[in-house]
């Protein structure tokens, strides 16, 4: 088989030679390396893993574009690339790349997926240049040559097996198997923690806020305090503390390697989690103060009023964490209450709470409360129910607006 044909089977070639020397010739590199006469060649197959396949295609679907960088022949690098799933863009040599006139190179390199018989200084032009165009950079390497781009990347990425000590002080991150997939990996749980995190602001800032609102609107329109501080501080150390714990624990979400590259500058707080903020804070607090105002007007005590008031707090709490399993899609599904195995055990424990809240004497009299009736709890689910309905309805709502104008 012929050089290209070795090197376009995705092998690297080494090349045999000799030469017959005299006894008493010095073995010199000037001596040796001239007069040689080639004997063949030796092709070197080291194939992909199947995980690191699975991971570029997963990395693709997500938005995330792979480039290969190699200081190998072209047709090997090309023939590498099209068994890992990359043979769609231009393969371009270190010679490709110092033709290129500078104002033209971050265009150029735009639609190559390959990169061949590379040099170190090649390697950060490359990187340099998809900083330019806006792009966030993730650099993998292993030799010492690899550093400069490691360091210059947004995320430099060293391997940890058979990375030299200087790729891995210039990387932020070393891959303790050398496995391609566990990028892949550290992308989706990338986007699960922070898809958590904007999760929990969605859930805090709006049952903080209804405590908030709940005591303004005493102030403003001059009724009883709904809930004291007292018990503010109950529902802040206990409800809130133990349901945004499960928050923390939830998994990712289905598709999300489906989903683009979020923009680097895009807000945490968007316009969304504002206006999500704002509707379940006034729920919340609108629920709690009709509550507080009913149960007072059908003759009960103000113990047992603000008891419900709590009750009410709580219960649509627990409605709104069901609303948070998912935040943009539709929660009347099966894994909306079995999806995360924490969210029952929580919300078991945090109802036994609220009862010796409610019913034992200690608790009454350190919070201010009394026992409430059948028909009060009723309410307080009601109110809960109420919130967690149209929060389901904006979904079903905003949905459609993202369908027309996506």
């Amino acid at each position: 088989m012929c050089l290209d044909g070795l090197t376009d089977s995705g092998m690297r070639v080494l090349g045999i030679a000799a030469k017959w020397a005299d006894e008493d010739r010095d073995l010199t590199p000037e001596a040796v390396e001239n007069g040689l006469s080639l004997i063949g060649l030796i092709g070197l197959i080291d194939p992909p893993r199947e995980e690191a396949i699975a991971a570029i295609a997963s990395c693709r679907a997500a938005g995330i574009q792979v480039k290969m960088i190699t200081g190998d022949h072209a047709l090997t690098a090309r023939a590498i690339a099209r068994d890992l799933g990359l043979g769609g863009g231009r393969t371009l040599t270190g010679a490709d790349l110092d033709r290129i006139e500078p104002a033209d190179f971050v265009a150029a390199i735009e639609g190559a997926d390959v990169f061949a018989r590379t040099s170190p200084e090649h390697k950060l032009m490359l990187v340099a240049a998809m900083q330019r165009a806006g792009d966030v950079v993730a650099m993998t390497g292993d030799g010492v040559n690899d550093a400069p781009a490691l360091k210059r990347a947004d995320v430099g990425v060293a391997m940890g097996r058979k990375g030299t000590e200087a790729a891995k002080e210039a990387a932020a991150i070393v891959l303790a198997d050398d496995n391609f997939a566990s990028i892949a990996h550290a992308v989706e749980e990338g986007r699960t923690v922070y898809e958590n995190i904007r999760k929990a602001i969605l859930y805090i800032l709006p049952t903080n806020g209804a405590e908030a609102a709940v005591l303004v609107a005493a102030i403003v329109f001059g009724f009883a305090i709904p809930i004291t501080p007292v018990q503010i501080l109950w529902v802040n150390m206990v409800t809130e503390t133990l349901l945004s714990m499960v928050i923390a624990f939830e998994p990712a979400v289905k598709g999300i390697m489906m989903r683009p590259p979020r923009p680097p500058k895009e807000a945490l707080l968007s316009r969304f989690l504002v206006w999500r903020t704002v509707l379940v804070t006034a729920l919340l607090a609108g629920g709690v103060v009709w509550l507080h105002q009913f149960e007072l007007g059908r003759g009960m005590s103000e113990g047992a009023a603000r008891a419900a008031a709590v009750n009410a707090l709580v219960l649509g709490e627990i409605f709104y964490l069901f609303n948070m399993r998912h935040m943009d899609r539709s929660s009347f599904q099966r894994d909306v209450l079995f999806g995360n195995r924490y969210a029952l055990p929580a919300v078991g424990a945090l109802l036994l709470l609220q009862l010796a809240f409610t019913y034992l004497p200690p608790m009454q009299k350190l919070f201010g409360t009394a026992a409430m009736d059948a028909k009060a709890w009723l309410l307080c689910a009601l109110v809960g129910a109420a919130v967690f309905v149209v929060v389901e309805i904006e979904k079903a709502w905003m949905s459609k607006s993202r369908k027309r104008n996506p």
